[in-house]
């Protein structure tokens, strides 16, 4: 049984089997009615805005840089001992990570 585990062999038999419930699926669905209500955007009984919706990806970088390096800071500093020599590598730290605060 251990043989069905395997991935070349796994893939073979899920993909029919995926096909299979991907076709049932299909058919009890029933057949299609497109309509210009279905194609156009639901904005909760509003017109759709015209504007983006976000201002760029500068606030997600900022928040991404930011635990990017306390995670891999903390990281480093958990995989090494306590010691005096982490005090740069900690004071460097600290300083990226309020530089990325203060923006």
């Amino acid at each position: 049984m251990e043989i069905l585990l395997s991935p070349p062999l796994a893939f073979l038999l899920y993909i029919p089997l995926v096909l299979i419930i991907e076709r049932f699926g299909k058919v009890l669905a029933g057949p299609e009615n497109p309509s210009p209500v279905k194609e156009s955007a639901y904005g909760s009984g509003e017109a759709a805005p015209s504007t983006a919706a976000a201002p760029g990806y500068r606030p997600f970088f900022l928040i991404a840089f930011f635990f990017a390096i306390l995670h891999l800071g903390m990281l480093v500093l958990g995989t090494g001992e306590f010691s005096a020599s982490i005090l740069p590598f900690l004071l460097g730290l600290i300083l990226a990570l309020v530089a990325l605060l203060l923006g």
